[in-house]
């Protein structure tokens, strides 16, 4: 596999394992790539359809307010102007707009200034509230009662109680309060999810920024590090793991609990399926999470219809399975427990650097596993 020893030996395709390399590599350092899967790019892998990039393992959208990390993604490829502005078909059959802001509350409630969504909101939290004291409960004990003490019955109804069960598997009452700490009311119209300064997508797809990243260094596709593992330092003086946690330690503490994401990617031959790239589907009714249009991240207005074709992608959400890909940690106690455990093994693992969403079992947006690579890469 080697042709000489290497510096690093980076488990993952991924950001972290791709910025990484990048990194090291520009500061004179020699680095081998290893990849379970047949392709790089880990979950930001797209793939080209009837002229659409679309994403293959689930809409990811790049966001942040770091100019540094807007200059370093951009000096690979240029992104583009997307902006998330998602919708929820709710168990009433009709469309929000997402986040909870002024526009969702019109649509609720027909007011039409901050003011009065604010008296129905706070009015509906002291009622939520009020129950709760009667029944001796000063603090909410799951996430139903969590959410309707933050936001009132009307949203948590049409727009959280489903979707969440669908999301976790599990009843809004048998989940813990803290999954959710908080839910941002937004009292303007604006329909931007993410309130960082710079959004985008890659002009192309993510392969062009996963590409730029690797160029030059040496990497491996079809290769499980459980193959190697025993022998890695033949290979590299270090090792960078970005994959799961507990898998490197062999379960030694027990298996984490993932969600994992199943998608029906279908080809339609329409110019444009749902007018939006994101719609979330919060009725009970339907079994898909959310369907994306993936088009609509690269084409906008009129240019939509210039292709023929559309591709969607259904997302349902489903109980990680050996074999299936982990998606979501659980971060209930149990599982935080367990991924403390597994981390102070991890500070003692000598010559190794873990790093990204399954080393640190931590749900964890784009922009920041891309800092963390790029501090982990430095420091060495």
């Amino acid at each position: 596999m080697d042709n000489g020893k290497y510096d690093f030996l980076i488990v993952g395709s991924g950001l972290f394992g791709a910025t990484f390399a990048r990194i090291a590599t520009d500061r004179g350092h020699r680095c081998l790539v290893i990849e379970r899967r047949d392709h790089t790019g880990g979950n930001i892998r797209c793939e080209n359809i009837e002229g659409i990039n679309v994403h293959r393992y689930g809409a990811h959208i790049f966001h942040t307010s770091d100019r540094r990390i807007w200059d370093f993604v951009n000096s690979f490829v240029p992104f583009n102007r997307f902006t998330n502005s998602p919708l929820a078909s709710a168990p009433d059959g009709r469309l929000y707009n997402l986040p909870f802001n002024m526009n969702t509350f019109r649509q609720l409630w027909g007011v039409r200034t901050p003011a009065e969504a604010r008296a129905v909101i706070d009015a509906q939290r002291r009622e939520a509230l009020d129950r709760m004291m009667a029944d001796g409960v000063t603090e909410p004990r799951n996430l139903e009662e969590q959410a309707l003490a933050l936001v009132g019955r009307d949203i948590y109804e049409k727009l959280i109680r489903h979707y969440t069960k669908k999301q976790w598997g599990r009843l809004c009452t048998e989940l813990p309060p803290f999954i959710i700490r908080r839910l941002p009311l937004r009292f303007t119209y604006d329909n931007n999810y993410f309130n960082d300064i710079y959004q985008g997508i890659p002009e192309g797809g993510y392969n062009r920024l996963t590409d730029g990243l690797l160029k030059g260094i040496d990497v491996r596709t079809g290769v499980d590090f459980n193959t190697i593992k025993h022998r890695w330092r033949d290979i590299a003086h270090r090792l960078v793991y970005t994959g799961a946690l507990d898998e490197y330690f062999d379960y030694r503490l027990g298996h984490l609990n993932w969600r994992t994401v199943r998608f029906e990617t279908e080809t339609i031959d329409i110019p444009d399926y749902q007018g939006n790239a994101v719609i979330n589907y919060t009725d009970s009714a339907t079994l898909w999470t959310r369907i994306i249009e993936h088009k609509h991240f690269e084409a906008f207005g009129n240019a939509v219809n210039t292709n023929p074709h559309t591709v969607i992608s259904r997302e349902y959400s489903e109980e990680y399975l050996p074999g299936s890909e982990p998606f979501y940690p659980v971060n209930d106690e149990r599982n935080n427990r367990l991924s403390d455990a597994y981390a102070d093994l991890a500070a003692h693992e000598p010559d190794v650097i873990f790093g990204g969403r399954l080393a640190l079992y931590r749900y964890l947006d784009m922009a920041p596993v891309i800092a963390d690579a790029i501090k982990a890469a430095s420091d060495v």
